[in-house]
């Protein structure tokens, strides 16, 4: 089947974009719909490939099919596979591999497994010719783009009669015998350049190597005598068996980097399906052997069936966990010889009476609460502790165990990083999370503590940038360790054991100054590594650090005109797979500009101080991929008014070139409205930044309704596109399109005071609109959910400048809330009020007043704003009986509010319907309050129950 192209973009006129501000002109467009946000598409599986010539991506709309875009970075050619969704390319780019989803309405109609089935679609990117398949559940190609591997569903067959033997699949199964109930499917492998396939039954998975001519399969079958590891010679499409055992599993079929080595697990299966103990195998292409098997173990443990293995980068160490082996009970259903009369039952058995309670019991020294016990006991029945095989000597090292969780080291051949949360899991209930950080010898297991109590976290700044930076970090040789804690970063050699403070000395600070939590301040992360670990890469909140590991003196790389132009600058590593930086390497930076919000990329040397701009622009970037083979990175840009499309450059960022247009027109046709920055001061004197979204068709001079949404920081979404979405925050472009001034004010928060800290922070700058004369101070709207859910609450109680507002599962009393469970994981909410996002900074005993002070339900007296409250009734986060006693606090009170209790939902809906519900009545409420629209029914006489 040949789908029909699309006519190649004209990329000339794209070439023309410039990279610079331009001045909006007034938008003339429409009012969106709600129909209108669920068509708007968005990127998702953005892929380029390895030659950097072809990108591919799915067009996902909000709701309804999309499709998969293939198109020619130099736009001479684009596809579309219609429903098509994980696009995939061969490294050549000459062909792509897309799943086809079953059409949305089918889809709907019929959920759960036995709905429609995914498909597949071949396209020959040359000439758009397309092949399809039905029933693939995986495909993937070879590594050198030669062959397609496609694995189908079971093929659907009627019921054998009863007393019938069932479909054999070509294995000789004796009627009465044994036989598994979920066996292994077809897979078939084709030759993409003759188009010639060969089949293999009975497949449950596969795996490619990154080179070399063999498919490994693991089958199993339905009869139980094939089941094992099979290799398919890619040269003459022949299967060779390697290791088979009667009904046996093959777990994590894993080959080594350079495809000579292929390991697995094999272990016995039975009728329910269980795994037994495993084997891990190895085969070198000429002979198979056991790696580890129980007599390579230390004690009791056993490697599971369902482990994973993971080789090292050169192929010489194979990591795998273990478990502690269970001893054999009886299992379910065993019995103990006593014979029962099951007719007879005595009324005063007190044990038979008893085998019918349902208790847990709670005891305060437990080290972990139940719920939270309960939350974490399937995975710790499940839990492996990391081991590792060395292939030359065959010595096996244990480095983990119930105690201590040890990491597979990304390239070190001597030490791996450990952390244990032992310690600290009773404090975990009001402190949060802890643990001890150690070094671990693959040799032979040593550990060496070098943190206590580490606490990790790196800085908003950083995540605003939109790179990793993480808290602690370990060298490519393994030998050292740099780790942020007490305000300081520090440098472990796990060679000497010897610790020391690499910033003391330094004038310039490297914890968050924008920090505002009880817990400790975090740091701005690692950046990377020089080789030969002789350095470490590390951020302040502005500029990058090099500091040698030999104890030389630090170098500000960025020579401080980071944080002389309030440049937050980090790290950026656009071939994640590149190794550590030679002296002079070029080191890629991405830049956020602190006071005008501009993103960019600059570029600064290892060893140099230095730092030249690429690409800066009040825009906001972000990279996607690099091409493997070229020197080609594909990036997104984007603005309030842009939409983040695909873009192509060199390393260089000079010249890029737009490539994708998945919404084409969207701005063009509705009122989308701009963005630009404001200033005010908050009512204790602290200089802030909020973004306003001026309405499309925007007239100077007229007073619009505004309608404000915060949380924490939001100035720096000011050229961030806004995904026209419906879930349960309000669609900015929406609102924009209908009149409405969007304004996202930052808030910065005093400990001890987060309800104050939020009024003194948002109102000022909702009178500072006013006093620009942008808004209607009669027609002045809040909205916030979850932690600005509460915010929304407490500013209430404390002014009537808005004329509505919507809060989101809020919390209302904090004292209640303070001896709440966050159901999701079953850990006690303490440690938020304590020590993060509440900022209490104590308990309720030592902060009784605090706790009352900044609880919205005890002024729910002076509530005059008309509210609405939202909550899902099985929200794991905040529990929904807070706002159960927000509302009864307003009803008790006399206040006008409805509560919106969506049945069956969490934190945020999940539900279509009722995030439509939600969406539809929120705006409708806002409409009437703040430009005078219709009171909806449910606002004036609210909804009585009707049996569902």
């Amino acid at each position: 089947m040949k789908l029909a192209p699309r006519l190649a973009y004209p990329i000339l006129a794209f070439a023309a974009l410039l990279l610079v501000a331009e001045p909006t002109a007034a938008q003339e467009g429409q009012t969106l719909t709600w129909t209108d946000l669920m068509k708007v598409r968005q990127i998702q599986d953005p892929t380029i490939s390895a030659d950097g010539r072809w990108v591919a991506l799915s067009a996902v709309p909000d709701r309804g099919d999309g499709e998969v875009l293939i198109q020619a970075v130099d736009g001479s050619a684009l596809w579309s596979v219609p429903r098509g969704d994980g696009p995939r390319l061969t490294p050549d780019g000459a062909w792509a591999a897309v799943a086809i989803l079953p059409a949305f309405g089918e889809a709907e109609a019929s959920r759960g497994d036995d709905g429609p089935k995914p498909g597949l679609a071949l396209l020959r990117t040359a000439t758009g010719e397309t092949m399809e398949w039905e029933a693939v559940r995986s495909f993937a190609f070879s590594a050198d783009g030669r062959w397609l591997a496609r694995l189908h569903h079971a093929a659907e067959v009627d019921p054998a009669p009863e007393g019938a033997a069932g479909p054999e699949s070509g294995q000789g199964q004796v009627e009465g015998e044994r036989t598994r109930k979920d066996p292994g499917t077809l897979l078939i492998v084709r030759d993409l350049a003759s188009g010639m396939e060969h089949e293999f039954e009975a497949v449950r998975t596969f795996a490619f190597p990154e080179s070399g001519q063999w498919l490994a399969t693991a089958v199993a079958s339905r009869g139980g005598q094939e089941d094992g590891v099979h290799a398919i010679d890619l040269s003459g499409a022949t299967a060779r068996a390697l290791s088979t055992a009667p009904f046996s599993n093959v777990g994590s079929l894993t080959w080594a980097q350079d495809g000579t080595l292929l390991a697995w697990v094999l272990s016995p299966e039975d009728e329910a399906g269980e795994l037994g103990e495993g084997v891990v195998q190895l085969w070198d292409g000429r002979t198979v052997r056991d790696l580890v098997g129980p007599e390579e173990l230390v004690g009791d443990r056993m490697v599971p069936g369902d482990t994973d293995l993971q080789w090292s980068e050169d192929g010489q160490r194979l990591f795998f966990g273990t478990r502690v082996g269970v001893a054999d009970e009886g299992g379910p259903g065993a019995v103990d010889g006593t014979e029962t009369n099951e007719e007879s039952v005595d009324p005063y058995d007190l044990d038979a009476i008893l085998e019918g309670r349902e208790v847990d019991v709670w005891h305060t020294f437990d080290p972990l609460i139940n719920p939270n016990q309960k939350q974490t006991w399937r995975r710790s029945q499940s839990r492996t502790d990391l081991a590792m095989v060395d292939l030359a000597s065959g010595r096996v090292v244990q480095l983990g165990d119930a105690q201590v969780d040890v990491s597979v080291p990304a390239r070190s051949d001597r030490f791996a990083l450990a952390e244990s949360g032992t310690p600290y899991l009773r404090e975990r209930t009001w402190v949060g999370t802890m643990e001890d950080r150690y070094v671990v010898s693959l040799r032979d297991g040593e550990r060496r503590l070098f943190a206590e109590a580490f606490r990790g976290g790196t800085s908003a700044a950083s995540q605003w940038v939109g790179v990793f930076a993480p808290a602690i970090s370990q060298s490519p040789e393994g030998r050292f360790v740099a780790w942020f804690q007490d305000d300081h970063w520090h440098l472990f050699d796990a060679e000497t054991g010897e610790s020391r403070n690499l910033t003391e000395a330094l004038e310039v600070p490297f914890h968050d100054p924008d920090h505002d939590y009880p817990e400790p301040r975090g740091g701005h992360g690692v950046g990377g590594w020089l080789e030969g670990d002789e350095a470490v890469l590390i951020h302040d909140k502005y500029d990058v650090w090099q500091f040698p590991t030999d104890g030389g003196e630090p170098l500000n790389l960025t020579g401080g005109q980071g944080r002389e132009a309030r440049l937050i600058l980090r790290v950026l590593r656009i071939d994640p797979d590149a190794g550590p930086y030679a002296p002079g390497d070029r080191i890629h930076l991405a830049s956020f500009g602190e006071a005008d919000k501009a993103f960019g990329f600059w570029s600064a040397q290892a060893s140099r101080v230095g730092l030249d701009p690429l690409l800066v622009a009040p825009k906001r970037f972000r990279v996607v991929a690099k091409a493997d083979q070229a020197d080609v990175v594909l990036f997104t840009r984007e603005d309030y008014d842009e939409f983040p499309d695909l873009w192509v450059s060199g390393p260089d960022f000079r010249n890029p070139t737009r490539v994708t247009d998945v919404n084409p027109g969207l701005l063009e046709r509705f009122a989308w409205g701009t963005s630009e920055l404001v200033e005010w001061t908050s009512d204790d004197g602290t200089p802030l930044q909020g973004v306003v979204i001026k309405p499309g068709n925007y007239e100077p001079g007229r007073r619009y309704p505004v309608l404000t949404y915060f949380y924490r920081f939001f100035s720096q979404r000011l050229h961030e596109f806004n995904q026209p979405v419906i879930n349960h925050r309000p669609s900015f472009p929406m609102y924009a399109s209908d009149g409405y001034i969007v304004f996202l004010p930052d808030v910065r928060f005093e400990v001890g005071r987060p309800g104050m800290s939020s009024l003194k922070s948002v109102v000022p700058g909702v009178k500072k609109l006013v006093d620009m004369g942008l808004a209607d101070s009669d027609a002045l709207g809040l909205h916030g959910h979850s932690w600005s859910g509460y915010t929304t609450s407490y500013i209430v109680t404390q002014t009537n400048i808005f004329a509505a507002a919507v809060a989101g599962a809020p919390v209302s009393n904090m004292t209640s809330a303070y001896g709440g469970i966050r159901w999701g994981t079953g850990l006690a909410r303490q440690f938020q009020y304590e020590q993060s996002q509440s900022r209490l900074s104590g308990s309720l005993w030592e902060s009784r007043q605090e706790y009352v002070e900044n609880s919205p339900l005890f002024y729910a007296d002076r509530v005059e704003t008309p509210l609405v409250i939202m909550h899902g009734d099985e929200d794991e986060a905040v529990p929904w009986y807070q706002s159960i006693e927000f509302y009864l606090g307003l009803r008790r009170n006399g206040k006008q509010a409805v509560f919106l209790q969506y049945r069956g939902e969490p934190h945020h809906p999940r539900k279509y319907a009722n995030k439509l519900d939600y969406s539809i009545r929120m705006k409708a409420f806002f409409d009437h309050h703040l430009k005078g629209g219709p009171a909806p029914v449910w606002w004036t006489d609210g909804v009585p129950y009707s049996g569902k």
